[in-house]
């Protein structure tokens, strides 16, 4: 029998009434997308997609109060038709009906459902400096279902933890059962990677080559248990974030088998021929770079991103509507905290624009980050809403991920001090602020899915890591953390490979001779980063002062380096020393911050001390200082 999904597919009622009224092949094929929407939305138009044999001949009938059908648009393949709808103001949630003639078959009614909204627009809140966000590769991070782990009819069924590209198991019911350690450990918001059906021959647990944008994948679970994860999450005052990918498809999507029109992906013409791919340039300074040649403009939005996922032409506008459609449709049935936009400078940047734009429309509250994967701040900054962009272009994204003050950061532990080395490196990076429409939007993180683990890139030195994660936690940011790091996860012995990079959270699986979760079987090293980081994060979760105060930070001298976040009445000071022996600072340079005479609590250690002429700092590492007691 074929796999049906839980979204993505027509209610019960549609396909029993489609069974009365046309041959069972033909209902059976039927597939109508997005498969719901909802009454009371702020945009009043929705578009159909319906694909089934001969559809595209047929004509379409709408019978409902506050619905009227405004267009349809037949596709190049005789397969699909699409539906133009205008909802009007007094359109009431229930079930609408819309009949198809075709010549030569019988009438075909289908059921189509409006829902009554669950949650006011205004109360999607997304992700901010407020939040902590923890990034998880669900493959690998707990299994909570092993039913789910091999599904039959799919093109990859086997599960195996000693392939480093194999699927292990991992599962949204895993994330479930592991919500309250999140939470204990201060954490505010979760970004899991794609989560939707990877229906590919091999290497489909990283999620990021979807098949179905409609389907949760099945060896991740159902719809229901991605709206459970959503809830509980909420219910823990957690955020959810999805990941979301508008740029490709994977090349077994069920799209490549029935094309709608003869422009829908870039490149159809060679790809229906057989022909190879072209590849793109990864060339993302076109956006922006006023010499950029044609072709090389050309080759970086049409070309495909590897060969196994089709490029999408969003210059169709069908095609556009569609996936600004499709991401409404998951933060509405969803209730997100935010998305998470791969790959954002690939795809035609007036197109992303108009894509956030109608987000944004529909939820004020919300929040989108891109990924642009540069260490060029000029590059980050332009695509963050509110730069002052020459070209008058504005992105509608309030977010981007912060690759430069990333590898700053990194490149400043690890070499040595100098006049314009070391920790002299991450003050003038962070002195790139003045370039960003909003610095504190920036998604900042010493590590992610597609990097060497934090611990790897600072050569495995715990007080190195220490000193990172207490920079990310306490600068002018919203900081992520990525699932592992907080225990030392590290890929030191095969760096750069991607499979190893994610490797599975010890205690997900039963019969783990680890469970991070517990501590059981975890290092003094590993127990102690993990106890340091869930006191800066618990602290973190209520400091005013980290989450939206005022930044001032003083020049490295001697190898040690003083950051303070003011508001009102609290102070937090983040020193980091560099230096391999005890170091008495002298406070005198810092008296603008006005802290003298007073007594300070270390967050980490929970130790008082007294800010006098001189502070005591007796190991290398960080020390994060505040007045709150």
């Amino acid at each position: 029998m074929k796999r049906c999904g839980t979204a993505g597919r027509l209610t019960l009622a549609l396909l029993m009434l489609m069974l009365m009224s046309s041959p069972r092949h033909a209902a059976a094929q039927i597939r109508v997308e997005p498969p719901n929407w909802w009454a009371g939305m702020q945009s009043d138009t929705l578009q159909l997609l319906i694909h089934g044999p001969g559809l595209a001949a047929a004509t379409a009938r709408v019978d409902y109060p506050g619905l009227q059908l405004a267009g349809t648009h037949p596709g190049d393949s005789p397969n699909y038709l699409f539906l133009d709808l205008v909802l009007g103001p007094d359109l009431p949630s229930g079930t609408a009906r819309i009949r198809l003639e075709a010549p030569g078959s019988p009438p075909l009614d289908l059921e189509y459902p409006f829902l009554a909204r669950e949650r006011p627009a205004g109360t999607y809140k997304g992700f901010g400096p407020e939040d902590v966000v923890y990034l998880i590769t669900p493959d690998r991070f707990a299994n909570g279902d092993p039913l789910n782990d091999s599904v039959a009819g799919m093109r990859e069924t086997r599960v195996d933890r000693a392939d480093d590209y194999a699927r292990h198991g991992g599962d949204i019911r895993g994330i479930i059962g592991h919500l309250d350690y999140l939470s204990e450990m201060g954490f505010t918001a979760i970004w899991p990677s794609p989560l939707l059906t990877n229906d590919m021959e091999r290497t489909s647990y990283h999620g990021y080559a979807i098949t179905d944008l409609y389907e949760v994948d099945p060896r991740f679970g159902t719809l229901e248990d991605y709206r459970e994860l959503a809830d509980a999450a909420r219910q823990r005052g957690m955020k959810l974030i999805m990941d979301q990918v508008v740029n490709h498809i994977g090349v077994s999507h069920w799209w490549m088998d029935d094309l709608p029109f003869g422009n829908w992906i870039h490149g159809q013409a060679a790809w229906e021929k057989g022909e190879p791919p072209r590849v793109t340039n990864h060339r993302r300074t076109v956006n922006q770079d006023p010499y950029a040649a044609a072709a090389d403009r050309q080759l970086m939005d049409r070309g495909w991103f590897v060969p196994s996922m089709p490029d999408l032409n969003q210059d169709n506008p069908i095609l556009a509507r569609y996936l600004i459609q499709n991401s409404i449709w998951w933060i509405e049935t969803l209730g997100l905290g935010g998305i998470r936009q791969d790959t954002y400078p690939y795809p035609e940047k007036h197109f992303m624009a108009r894509w956030a734009g109608a987000i944004m429309a529909e939820y004020p509250n919300f929040n989108i980050v891109g990924e642009e994967w540069s260490y060029n701040p000029l590059l980050v900054g332009y695509w963050q809403d509110g730069a002052n962009n020459r070209d008058g272009y504005r992105s509608h994204l309030r977010s981007t991920m912060d690759f430069p003050l990333q590898r700053a950061l990194v490149e400043a532990l690890r070499a040595e001090e100098g006049w314009d080395t070391g920790l002299n490196q991450l003050y003038e990076a962070l002195a790139n602020d003045f370039h960003y429409a909003r610095p504190a939007d920036l998604l900042f993180f010493g590590d992610n899915h597609d990097m060497d683990r934090l611990f790897t890139q600072l050569g495995r030195d715990i007080r190195l890591t220490e000193m990172a994660l207490a920079f990310i936690l306490t600068a002018p940011r919203t900081p992520q953390v990525y699932y592992g790091t907080e225990i030392l996860m590290d890929n030191s012995e095969k760096p750069g490979d991607h499979g190893r990079i994610r490797s599975d959270f010890p205690g997900g699986w039963e019969g783990d001779a680890v469970n991070a979760f517990t501590g059981e079987g975890l290092s003094p090293a590993q127990l102690g980063m993990q106890e340091s980081l869930r006191k800066l994060l618990q602290y973190r979760k209520d400091s005013r002062a980290i989450q939206a105060g005022e930044t001032t930070h003083f020049a490295p001298e001697d190898g040690v380096y003083l950051m303070a976040r003011v508001l009102g009445d609290e102070t937090v000071v983040l020193v980091i020393n560099k230096n391999e022996g005890p170091v008495l600072l002298d406070t005198g340079r810092f008296g603008e911050l006005g802290l003298g005479g007073e007594q300070l609590r270390n967050v980490l250690t929970g130790a008082g001390i007294l800010w006098a002429d001189s502070v005591s700092l007796p190991r290398r590492g960080a020390y994060v200082f505040t007045t709150r007691q």
